[in-house]
């Protein structure tokens, strides 16, 4: 069995190592990689020495995140749409079985003994203990809302949990799965100069140990939610560092724009790098290495010599690099690129080469047969994800992309200030099914973001919004929209609060009882996509924002809301009164969180106990009336 050779390799064991949940895995010999194809639904299998696919197999939907069992013949493969993990067969390249672990898995690890797989659980909030002999989930325990990020100790004794979007660090017992330690990332101060790092942690896409296991490496983003949104201000890419036995953030560690992040260009101008998707070590600790997903950069850290970033390569080749993993040897690092589906090399220098540098080795390894996504589809993923200006037009200097501020493209839980207030970032399900854009619907077709493009993400400048959008810049906005519209790019989140088999709970269908007649929430949450925006109509049957009927004032206005004075794009008639909000689909509700235009409302609970008689008719809900509501509200999907 020749693949599996390849697997098993021969001589002594190296040591066990920490390790982290990723999209690509190697085999103990090196020879070897697994890489997730996520939107593709399949796993590649590829020859290290030769860069040649060995073979690429059928998985379920969405897969994320691989293990590989010790003995090298077994992928454990989390299939994120599929509410799964698959046992893969590497050498007949077929899937054995698979067992439901909870809503969305995402990350996994293996204990050292191969028998016991930790799964994070994104929409349950959960991490599962499963064992890989019975493929059964012995425990299921609490972590967070959103956890994703996973990785586990060398002796296996401690596993540690991210939350993607609140940043706090689960620490556990593996033996007991005891919480030992639970904290969120500090935020960083604000600065007199806004353009300089600030904000509140969010958006942890990987945890990585380093090699003697002593601290934990977080790769996520950093949201100034006090400054009005603009690209340059708002956005900033920080790699934080936790002591892993306390579970304490080293706060002097941590990395930032300007600070340890702060490479140069020629004309000595630092080069800005955003959005962190992953960290490796060099197998000595001595060096860190960090992927820059949204600029599609790799920085260099010589933690040897004081910790500062002394190298990038700018601009990888391929799109969207998400996962990487350092050879054996730790000559060389490959790199998943999740958009472009190929796999980038960087051949790395010497230890002991004074000053050598990090460099692109050949060209990207096409991972995939087909893409199932088509050629506009596929411009569109790539244009949501990159920041990279070079290559796109749509940002300005690399600072952000549009999963910047809708992570993974939906939520990231914060509310950001704007010209008209404060406002809630909005999830991107069903934004095409739900009527009117925007919080105060001032906008009735995609191509009004040449809007949100210029001003905030420092895109397209030389565009004239009042006039049709130019071919070239057509071609980008039609390409998003493509991707946007797929049922699969973003799909309504699965409820986690409704019974085993996915029905309404008893206290559900008293709740959609009180939604559908008492409390009149059906009134405005209308419809199958559960909103009256997309009445908002003119004679000719076309979505337009001169039709005001379905904004609503339902008293949540908010001090610092002022009026709007309309846009070019809207040639100025699309001014819009503050108070008056256009109404929010309710489908994947409970992934929402906070609520309300401005982000007022941390629960449901406080939507409906400040809502009165304005926002439907609850003034008179008893408190069980209230929490059956709320109920469905969370069932709704």
């Amino acid at each position: 069995m020749a693949l599996l050779s390849a697997c098993s390799g021969s001589g002594d064991k190296a040591a066990p190592a920490p390790q982290s949940g990723s999209s690509i895995v190697m085999s103990a010999d090196g020879g070897t990689l697994y890489i997730a194809n996520g939107d593709t639904n399949t796993v590649s299998v590829v020859d290290a020495k030769d860069r040649k696919v060995v073979k690429e197999i059928a998985v379920g939907k969405e897969p994320r995140e691989l293990a590989l069992s010790p003995d090298g013949e077994t992928l454990y493969v989390t299939c994120r749409y599929a509410n799964s993990v698959e046992w893969v067969d590497i050498d007949k390249g077929a899937v054995l079985g698979s067992v439901k672990t909870g809503i969305e898995p995402y990350g996994i690890v293996e204990s050292p003994d191969g028998k016991t797989l930790y799964v994070t659980n994104y929409r349950s909030g959960t991490v599962s203990v499963v064992d890989t002999g019975s493929r059964k989930v012995l425990k299921q325990e609490k972590a967070g809302d959103n956890p994703r990020a996973v990785a586990i100790s060398a002796d296996g004794a401690k596993l540690y949990v991210s939350d993607y979007l609140t940043a706090d660090t689960s620490i556990y017992e593996t033996a007991s799965m005891k919480l030992l330690s639970d904290r969120a990332l500090a935020p960083s101060p604000d600065l007199p100069d806004r353009k300089k790092s600030q904000g509140k942690p969010n958006t942890v896409e990987q945890l990585r140990l380093t090699p003697d296991g002593s601290s934990l490496w977080e790769a996520h983003l950093l949201t100034n939610t006090d400054t009005p949104v603009q690209f340059e201000e708002v956005i900033f890419p920080a790699l934080s560092v936790v002591d892993a036995k306390t579970g304490e953030e080293e706060a002097k560690s941590r990395k930032e724009l300007f600070k340890a992040i702060d490479v140069k260009d020629k004309f000595g101008k630092t080069i800005i790098v955003s959005n962190p998707t992953d960290i490796v070590f060099s197998p000595d600790g001595k060096k860190a290495y960090a992927l820059m997903g949204g600029s599609e950069d790799l920085l260099v850290f010589d933690l040897a010599r004081g910790g500062r970033a002394g190298q990038i390569i700018h601009h990888l080749p391929g799109d969207l690099p998400i996962g990487m993993v350092m050879s054996k040897d730790g000559s060389k690092l490959y790199i998943n690129n999740a958009s472009s589906h190929d796999l980038t090399v960087v051949a790395l220098p010497p230890a002991d080469e004074e000053g050598g540098q990090a460099r692109v080795d050949g060209e990207p390894l096409k991972l995939i047969a087909k893409d199932r996504l088509d050629a506009q589809q596929r411009l569109g993923k790539t244009l949501f994800y990159s920041a990279n200006s070079d290559d796109y037009a749509l940002t300005g200097s690399n600072w952000m992309s549009c999963a910047s501020c809708h992570s993974d493209g939906e939520v990231d839980r914060l509310s950001i200030m704007t010209g008209k207030g404060p406002r809630n970032i909005p999830s991107n399900v069903l934004a095409f099914d739900t009527g009117l854009f925007m919080w105060d619907g001032s906008r009735d077709e995609f191509d009004d973001y040449i809007h949100t493009v210029q001003g905030e993400m420092g895109g397209l400048g030389e565009v004239d919004p009042a006039k049709p959008l130019p071919a070239d810049a057509k071609k980008l906005f039609d390409a998003l929209a493509a991707y946007m519209r797929m049922p699969d790019a973003f799909p309504v989140p699965q409820s986690p609060f409704r019974t085993e088999d996915g029905q309404l709970t008893a206290d559900g269908q008293r709740g959609k009882a009180i939604f559908e007649g008492k409390a009149q929430c059906i009134a405005c949450h209308a419809t199958d996509a559960m909103t009256d925006s997309a009445n908002a109509k003119g004679a000719d049957g076309r979505l337009t924002t001169d039709n005001k009927d379905f904004l609503h004032n339902v008293g949540t206005v908010n001090a610092a809301d002022v009026d709007y004075a309309g846009d070019a794009r809207g040639a100025f008639a699309n001014k819009r009164e503050r108070g008056f909000y256009d109404t929010p689909t309710l489908r994947g509700v409970y992934a929402t969180a906070p609520y309300l235009h401005d982000g007022s409302a941390p629960t449901l609970e406080d939507v409906i106990k400040r809502a009165g008689d304005e926002h439907g008719h609850t003034s008179d809900l008893s408190d069980k009336e209230i929490k059956d509501l709320v109920s469905y509200l969370k069932q709704i999907q």
